[in-house]
């Protein structure tokens, strides 16, 4: 698509992307995996086990910014269960937009609920088997989120603050997820 014709589309032709820009190396491409729609299950959410409520939401990944970047959309409940009505302690309707720095060789990335307004700035990057993102929020705790115990077809989320005594992890939320196919 020319420029002018992108100019002329409406939003989400404008900020999709086919995929991956040739300007990420493709070993440092450690998100776009994900592109598509995930099923999740929720274990744990605000530093609470869940798991006994059986809370499900859904998450979408696709390529965008001429494919410098990947965004997500994080929901739960999911679309079907959602209405004016839904609870808004586990709630979440959130983005997050990670963005290829070559000159930090590590994905900027930005994380924002306005269901809660919750907002995390983090670096994303590869460690081992895992997809490893820390930052720190705006009153200085340490946060650590990773995508462990990756396949094809599944992955598991879980987001950490650090404790006051600088040695622990508490997990402040958790996701199996399972990708939706179509069909």
């Amino acid at each position: 698509m020319n420029a002018q014709a992108a100019l002329s589309g409406n939003f989400f032709s404008v900020i999709s992307a086919e995929g991956r820009s040739s300007e990420i190396p493709e070993e440092h491409d450690v998100y776009g995996w994900l592109v598509g729609s995930w099923d999740l299950e929720v274990l744990h959410y605000k530093a609470l086990d869940v798991r006994s409520q059986r809370i499900t939401g859904e998450v979408h990944f696709g390529w965008v910014l001429e494919g410098r970047a990947i965004q997500d959309v994080w929901i739960m409940p999911r679309v079907a269960d959602r209405g004016p009505e839904s609870d808004r302690v586990n709630n979440m309707f959130g983005t997050t937009l990670r963005i290829w720095d070559a000159a930090v060789q590590a994905w900027r990335i930005r994380w924002f609920n306005p269901v809660t307004g919750h907002e995390e700035r983090q670096m994303g990057r590869r460690i081992g088997a895992e997809i490893v993102q820390t930052g720190a929020r705006a009153d200085g705790t340490a946060t650590r989120w990773r995508f462990t115990e990756i396949t094809a077809d599944s992955f598991r989320w879980i987001g950490e603050a650090l404790e006051p005594d600088g040695k622990s992890w508490k997990v402040e939320g958790e996701f199996r997820a399972r990708r939706r196919h179509q069909g």
